[in-house]
């Protein structure tokens, strides 16, 4: 994305560069051209030009509406993440990043592929944060109780600097880390030679949640109706209508606040009976709802 932000940020300033020059020198020239040379003298009525009217109208308009054009479409291709980004999560905390893959490896550097695109799917553990990696020009805010999520693609290797840009207490400014950009081949070594034997991807323990804290009594894999919806096809489901009539989506952010918060959002046809789970820790978390994302087929619409 940098080259498209780049761009804009590069036409703006030069339009504003050309708009200043044109300004102070239009009044460099009236403060000479209408200076008083005679006391006694009376300036002429000036009619005013229809001409200069229209146009200081009309071409801030076109100038305004050529930048939101174009800083829209940019707008939308960050928003819009490709389906085969690699996903990696990202837990903010006071003052510190912990990165962790698919396989279960965490990590205090991100490493990514080259070349690739990746989604981070980032969430506090505290306060608000801010990921922001300036050479990607990608930043957004990380909050506590739900997901946020940025995607980008780095194309050149090296490390990079990775900041919070939301103060976040007293050691904010030192809440840094880095951004390693490796060939595919080496981010694959790394990923195995990472590895630990406590180190296991996120679904598998979700799955093994889902018999520890006693899902499987309540939530059905197979469709079946129990106490609780069925998980089957349940994340990415559009129109889930809940008992207050009200409809949500069923993505990452409704999921992670049933487990933790079951009573706010509760599915119509069912009693609001399940505990909270706020005892659980945000990997636990994550891996029931990685576990949840794993038994369906549904794609969740792009915003």
């Amino acid at each position: 994305m940098a080259p498209e932000v780049d761009s804009l940020f590069n036409f703006v300033n030069a339009v504003s560069a050309i708009l200043l020059v044109g300004v102070v020198a239009a009044m460099l020239w009236f403060v000479y051209r209408y200076r008083r040379q005679d006391p006694a003298e009376r300036p002429a009525p000036v009619k005013e030009s229809k001409l200069l009217e229209i146009s200081w109208i009309v071409i801030p308009t076109i100038l305004v509406l050529l930048v939101f054009n174009w800083g829209f479409k940019s707008f939308i291709k960050q928003k819009t993440v490709p389906p085969d980004a690699y996903d990696i999560r990202v837990q903010a905390r006071q003052w510190s990043w912990v990165f962790e893959y698919p396989n279960g490896v965490t990590s205090d550097t991100m490493y990514v592929p080259e070349g690739e695109p990746v989604k981070t799917t980032m969430s506090s553990s505290n306060v608000i944060h801010s990921f922001f990696v300036p050479a990607f020009r990608v930043k957004q805010d990380v909050l506590p109780n739900r997901y946020t999520s940025v995607w980008f693609e780095a194309t050149k290797k090296g490390t990079y600097d990775l900041f919070c840009t939301e103060y976040c207490g007293r050691d904010h400014s030192e809440m840094d880390a880095a951004v390693k950009v490796v060939s595919r081949e080496r981010f694959d070594r790394w990923l195995k030679e990472s590895a630990t034997p406590k180190d296991i991807p996120l679904p598998e323990l979700g799955e093994k949640l889902y018999g520890q804290q006693g899902c499987q009594g309540c939530h059905s894999l197979d469709g079946s109706d129990m106490v609780g919806p069925t998980w089957k096809n349940l994340y990415g489901k559009t129109g889930h209508e809940m008992s207050d009539g009200s409809t949500v989506t069923a993505d990452e952010n409704y999921l992670r606040t049933s487990i933790l918060n079951a009573g706010d959002k509760v599915v119509q046809g069912y009693q609001n009976v399940m505990p909270s789970y706020a005892n659980l820790s945000e990997k636990e978390v994550a891996g029931l709802v990685a576990f949840i994302k794993q038994q369906s087929d549904n794609e969740l619409p792009q915003e």
